[in-house]
């Protein structure tokens, strides 16, 4: 799978792996750190539905096996929590972000994003750029706590995941971190009323939301 540019940068450092799933053909790409999450050296394995759904916890399987199936027939974007065993055995606790994937008609034909495994995202080199924004934090700490939450409520992960996962979205975006808590409350209030795909909604949210932030001026 080619490079996807600042996304690729950062994914060793958050230990986040790109996907992309074609509908026709059900035909998966896996970047190399994907590939390494489930114990595979890049390019020595072709992925495959059948390959990813060995992979899943047998609690977690047929979970994702309704959420594949729900993707394919309504055309919607590839969304999850759940645990994934590698080829050692390990458990690896990942929750995976993604969009809807368009050809240049406009016309849906797959799902991509991304795999964030929080399992070992969180290290000494994270917690160095943590301090490093901690003068924005300390400034925005009402929305960034805010959006945290959000984030703890709809991927049900801890604090400091929540904060990974803004951190790298900062990092991928080249927006600040307040930034994109503030936009990302603000647009919270036009989400639809909970119904069955409203993670895929919020998957949307989040990876477009810097897309929609004004334009800033220094000063």
């Amino acid at each position: 799978m080619e490079a996807n540019g600042p996304a690729d940068a950062v994914a060793p450092y958050l230990n986040i792996g790109a996907f992309r799933f074609w509908f026709v053909g059900q035909r998966w790409e896996w970047s190399d750190e994907v590939a390494r999450m489930h114990g595979y050296e890049p390019g020595s394995v072709e992925p495959t539905t059948k390959l990813l759904l060995s992979h899943k916890h047998p609690d977690d399987r047929a979970h994702v096996q309704e959420l594949l199936d729900r993707a394919l027939h309504a055309e919607e974007s590839f969304s999850s929590r759940h645990r994934l065993i590698d080829t050692a055995g390990r458990v690896h606790d990942a929750i995976v972000v993604a969009d809807r994937m368009h050809d240049e008609t406009g016309a849906v034909v797959g799902t991509a994003g991304y795999y964030i495994d929080l399992t070992s995202t969180f290290d000494a080199a994270r917690q160095e750029v943590l301090d490093a924004a901690l003068p924005d934090l300390f400034e925005n700490r009402a929305a960034i706590e805010q959006a945290k939450g959000v984030l703890m409520y709809v991927y049900r992960v801890s604090a400091e995941q929540a904060f990974g996962v803004l951190q790298w979205r900062s990092q991928v975006t080249n927006v600040k971190v307040r930034s994109l808590a503030k936009q990302l409350l603000d647009e919270i209030a036009t989400l639809k009323a909970p119904v069955a795909a409203q993670q895929s909604q919020f998957d949307h949210l989040l990876l477009t939301v810097h897309d929609r932030i004004p334009p800033q001026t220094d000063g």
